[in-house]
């Protein structure tokens, strides 16, 4: 059984500690705990880990958020991962910080990253792991919001956040997304 897991985020620098990239962040996390070396492959850092006979592969896109769906694409077909063992993990701001919520498919919800995805993927039918970032901007600043960086509280809970993100990362490759939403959704 293979799976593509996809942290979505930007990169660079300037991007690295924001909220946008907490899908980049989950799965750094990830091949931290596994020891995993990350390689700059086309489209994407890439690398792979083995879990309860699993073969779990992590991408996290090179192209910038909004064509993040090039690299899940590419990867997709060139990995022969159907489409209902894709991962995506993304930033949500309808969702409040630190909650997490798993769904077989779903619409972009006027996020980008996602829009791109399904274009080149063909529809919303794909996992996602929706992790929220909260909505605490004023109005016509949510650019700055989620390209901005975390409070320090923030921050200080984001470890025990990702954490129950990888358990979910877990279940979804062995269990299954329905047991693993009825588990862990918040």
């Amino acid at each position: 059984m293979k799976y593509l897991i996809v942290g979505l985020g930007n990169i660079g620098p300037e991007y690295e500690l924001t909220r946008h990239n907490i899908g980049f962040l989950t799965v750094d996390r990830l091949a931290d705990k596994e020891g995993a070396q990350w390689k700059s492959d086309r489209l994407a850092f890439k690398t792979e880990i083995k879990y309860k006979g699993r073969a779990i592969h992590l991408i996290k896109p090179t192209t910038y958020m909004n064509l993040s769906g090039k690299a899940v694409n590419y990867w997709m077909k060139e990995l022969n991962i159907p489409k209902e063992n894709i991962l995506v993990i993304v930033d949500e701001v309808a969702i409040p910080f630190g909650k997490l919520r798993m769904r077989a498919k779903g619409s972009a919800a006027g996020h980008n990253g996602l829009k791109n995805i399904e274009a080149l993927t063909g529809g919303q039918d794909y996992p996602r792991l929706r992790m929220g970032i909260g909505d605490n901007f004023p109005k016509g600043r949510q650019v700055d919001y989620v390209l901005g960086r975390f409070t320090q509280q923030e921050f200080d809970e984001l470890p025990t956040i990702m954490d129950k993100a990888i358990d979910m990362i877990y279940g979804f490759c062995t269990i299954g997304i329905a047991q693993t939403m009825t588990q862990f959704n918040d």
